[in-house]
């Protein structure tokens, strides 16, 4: 009887170390906020709010703190127990001075292709997963950034995905996004690259170069739900994914970075050697069109 009542508590604690919490993400005027990152802190357990600001995501422990942070808005650091409603306060941006470019557009070039063309699938939500663009000096005479291409297969037409462009900062990690606002960007159904034009943005090669990484929208639009049937045990489970899946090159770079559990996580070279400080992973098919 007393092993019974053991197995009972054990299963009770079990299931309170985990709970569904949902709340909604509003502005200080009451508007819902979409496209919010939500993480819980120091995990990489994450989702994003849904076009009217609602939000739904599994925590393990009611002590868990939440990420709140969204372009645009102040990042909050809150307990989950008290994320029913999360207001976010608007950033103040300083506004500089508009400058006109005199564009030419008569020259283009791609930059970001690699050695290895072969390409990989992978979900990778929830994180934000970037590709680094060095600066080169043959870049001056193209130094506007007129197009980002990226490749992606998905089951879904229209499926969106979050665009980023990151500074580099003192440490060598992405800093600053260079965009005031979002940059949400839909693909059509099937494997292909798909191409953007921001030219409106007046984006420059930064001269100590670029960071560009991409984001699943992990909202009820992109998700897909498979039903597994386990014949063993005779039971069923529904297996959630979202798309697009964004394409991945496997390639040798000196570090790569990704952004999850609220900040960026950088994957080194577990073997340090005196000629080499290279290690091979996988990157974004990102690319970037230059022009005069």
């Amino acid at each position: 009887m007393l092993e019974k009542k053991r197995w009972l508590l054990f299963l009770l604690f079990g299931f309170s170390l985990s709970a569904q919490v949902k709340g909604i993400v509003v502005d200080e005027n009451n508007q819902p906020i979409p496209y919010v990152n939500i993480w819980v802190e120091n995990e990489n357990i994450g989702t994003t709010s849904e076009e009217n600001g609602l939000f739904s995501i599994y925590v393990n422990g009611e002590n868990k703190q939440l990420i709140f942070s969204a372009l645009g808005y102040e990042k909050k650091i809150i307990k989950a127990s008290q994320t029913k409603e999360v207001v976010l306060k608007t950033l103040a941006f300083e506004l500089n001075e508009i400058v006109i470019f005199k564009r030419f557009e008569t020259k283009q070039r791609e930059i970001g292709r690699t050695e290895n063309e072969t390409y990989q699938a992978f979900d990778n939500g929830p994180k934000i997963d970037v590709k680094f663009f060095p600066y080169l000096l043959k870049y001056k005479k193209t130094k506007y950034i007129k197009k980002v291409s990226i490749y992606t297969d998905s089951n879904i037409d229209n499926a969106s995905i979050r665009i980023h462009f990151y500074s580099l900062d003192a440490n060598g990690f992405p800093g600053e996004e260079l965009l005031k606002k979002d940059y949400i960007v839909r693909v059509i159904k099937g494997m292909k690259k798909s191409t953007f034009d921001i030219t409106d943005f007046n984006l420059i090669m930064p001269k100590n170069g670029i960071f560009v990484g991409f984001e699943k929208l992990l909202i009820e639009k992109n998700k897909i739900e498979t039903t597994i049937t386990d014949y063993n045990s005779n039971s069923t489970k529904i297996m959630k994914t979202y798309c697009p899946f964004v394409l991945y090159n496997y390639v040798e770079r000196e570090n790569l970075f990704t952004f999850s559990g609220g900040k960026w996580n950088k994957q080194s070279n577990p073997i340090v050697s005196e000629s080499s400080n290279i290690l091979k992973g996988n990157e974004p098919a990102i690319y970037l069109t230059l022009t005069n």
